[in-house]
């Protein structure tokens, strides 16, 4: 498209603008290629962290957009809070922490890692004062010492936090969505990306946490930020009310990059995932996306709008959830093949190798960090299973180097999830403590040979050989 007075203009586009509608930044001479300068104007009204920037040029009295719309890929580069990270190994869970001795079983079982939840809602409140953007905003000082100790405490035991942000139905209106606020009652909504007050207060939430949970000047430290829980599964936990899978992930994607930005402009070592699960290439709810789409359509928006390292936390429960043997699962609902309906752990493997792809790599060229941020397997049908299941999915987690957790859901059963025969937990509600409990306390240590020989047992076959072949046997 030919200039009409032989210039480039960059706009910068608030997250909900399209088209040359934002600010006028810079200019540069019309050509092949074109670099602009401007600045950043960080933490100030007129701050450019978060907005995209498109190029357009003057023709017949308007404008005419010529460039993609891009953003900011490198916030990590603003980072006065940086720290080492903690993780030294995959083996994590959820923890019960109403359990009063939650931090000593920790200790016994061994776990590298923990996963918790944190609604944004809970941030809702007063005694806290975060000045961001030129604006002040109000956390909840209550909400915030309690999460302070249990992180302070797991970061003194050396084990490495997950927090996973949810935006529930406790989150105030303008941090939802508009479409989402029309009295759909869902256990997780998408985040507001479409309202000037809503994305400043979104930038502020994430730059607050970000700063806050870096480990630096004696503060908790956060490692991982998991941005909202399953996402592909729009009705359950991030609700618009659109079936267009484009308009989805673009709304998803301006939260990301916003939680991204904020969260790495404070902690550069921070990593940074979305959620998926296992629904790979089959609906179980005809109002969610499949998660191969979801991940094809958010790879791609991000290559075309700016590379940055973000990670693939991902679910791959058995299927159906309350199938007891992780080893040999349907074959009508799974296979070796990248057209399976599934993705479990016994063909995760696909998964990684899709990951493999040279479009899916890190900006470094890198395969991406894969987190089993959140698995499980059931003892309804005998404890004997969940046990072999258990060995069966850790080992296989610890044969990929690209996967960096596995997260067990979870320590205690839950009663919702045992009326539904998801008797997940490493206890019972009684207090029982299962075999589960033994077993994972040896993996992942040179104590695991006796365990593993008893879950080869009760497979049938042994299961490092099993895991090795990478072989898919279903029944």
């Amino acid at each position: 498209v030919p200039a009409g007075d032989g210039k480039f203009y960059l706009f910068a586009n608030e997250v909900y603008q399209d088209g040359p509608v934002g600010k006028v930044i810079a200019t540069a001479p019309a050509g092949k290629d074109a670099v602009f300068s401007f600045p950043l104007a960080y933490n100030t009204a007129e701050s450019n962290l978060d907005r995209k920037f498109i190029v357009a040029v003057k023709q017949n009295g308007g404008w005419v957009q010529v460039s993609h719309e891009h953003y900011i890929t490198n916030p990590e580069a603003l980072a006065k809070f940086t720290m080492p990270r903690m993780q030294v190994g995959i083996k994590g869970y959820f923890p019960d922490m109403t359990k009063a001795d939650v931090y000593a079983d920790a200790a016994k079982l061994g776990v590298q890692q923990i996963v918790y939840n944190l609604p944004i809602g809970a941030l809702t409140g007063s005694g806290i004062n975060y000045v961001y953007d030129g604006q002040t905003y109000s956390f909840n000082a209550q909400t915030v010492a309690i999460y302070d100790a249990m992180f302070k405490q797991w970061n003194k035991m050396g084990i490495s936090v997950t927090l996973t942000l949810l935006n529930d139905n406790s989150s105030p209106a303008d941090l939802k969505h508009p479409d989402s606020r029309n009295g759909f009652a869902g256990r997780g909504y998408a985040f507001n990306t479409a309202e000037p007050a809503g994305v400043k207060h979104l930038a502020a939430v994430a730059a607050f946490l970000g700063e806050h949970y870096s480990g630096a000047n004696g503060m908790a430290q956060v490692d991982n930020w998991v941005i909202g829980n399953e996402i592909n599964a729009r009705t359950e936990w991030y609700y618009l009310p659109s079936t267009n899978l484009e308009y989805n992930v673009s709304a998803y994607i301006k939260a990301f990059r916003i939680f991204y930005n904020g969260i790495k402009s404070k902690n550069a070592n921070a990593n940074i995932y979305n959620s998926l699960d296992q629904e790979w290439q089959r609906k179980s709810n005809p109002g969610c996306f499949l998660s191969k789409d979801y991940l094809d359509q958010f790879n791609a928006d991000i290559l075309r709008e700016g590379n940055i390292d973000w990670g693939l936390s991902f679910h791959p429960y058995n299927t159906p959830l309350y199938d007891p043997m992780a080893w040999r699962q349907l074959g009508s609902l799974l296979n070796n093949t990248v057209r399976t309906k599934y993705i479990t752990m016994e063909n995760f493997h696909i998964l990684v190798d899709y990951m493999h792809q040279p479009q899916f790599l890190a900006p470094n060229g890198k395969v991406r960090d894969i987190s089993i941020s959140e698995i499980g397997y059931t003892s309804s049908y005998g404890e004997d299973k969940q046990y072999a299941s258990l060995a069966y999915g850790y080992q296989m987690a610890a044969s990929f180097p690209e996967v960096s957790a596995f997260m067990y859901f979870r320590q205690t059963d839950a009663q919702s999830e045992v009326n539904a025969h998801l008797a997940q937990g490493l206890y019972a509600l009684n207090g029982h403590r299962k075999a589960a409990y033994d077993l994972y306390r040896v993996l992942g240590t040179p104590q695991a040979g006796p365990a593993l020989s008893k879950a080869s047992s009760i497979i049938g076959t042994d299961v490092n050989q099993l895991v090795a072949s990478r072989a898919v046997h279903t029944r």
